[in-house]
């Protein structure tokens, strides 16, 4: 059974729909594509919080809770959850817009990911002091 809901009142850091290309012939949108985009989205935050560059260092959960069509409009939203010295953590989460004769919206992916602010040569740095 598919929850309905709608779509959070909080900032969207990306909308995208998918298209045939990035789906199997079934039109079944390919996970990995999903992580790409999750992957962009949460590094939205990361990188305004760390003033800069990032790199993504690890994907500490993720699940697939409904399949992604092509056609559905899917909107993620990216919240940082925690700070330490280099590293910034976001919570990502996923909502498609069946875009049918009546339209449903669905969440359809939750992650969290971790990123490393990065220098000139890649390496970590500190994170920026908030004013």
């Amino acid at each position: 059974m598919t929850d309905l809901l709608q779509l959070p009142s909080k900032p969207c850091a990306l909308r995208v729909m998918p298209q045939p290309s990035d789906a199997n012939i079934h039109g079944d949108v390919f996970g990995g594509w999903i992580m790409a985009q999750v992957d962009i989205a949460g590094s939205i935050p990361a990188s305004r919080r760390a003033n800069g560059r990032v790199a993504t260092i690890a994907v500490n959960s993720f699940l697939f809770k409904q399949p992604v069509f092509v056609g559905d409009l899917l909107s993620f939203y990216a919240d940082i959850v925690k700070t330490g010295n280099t590293s910034v953590t976001v919570s990502v989460e996923v909502y498609a817009q069946r875009m049918r004769l009546s339209q449903e919206v669905v969440k359809v992916t939750e992650a969290i990911l971790t990123y490393v602010a990065t220098d000139s040569d890649r390496r970590p740095r500190a994170l920026p002091v908030l004013d």
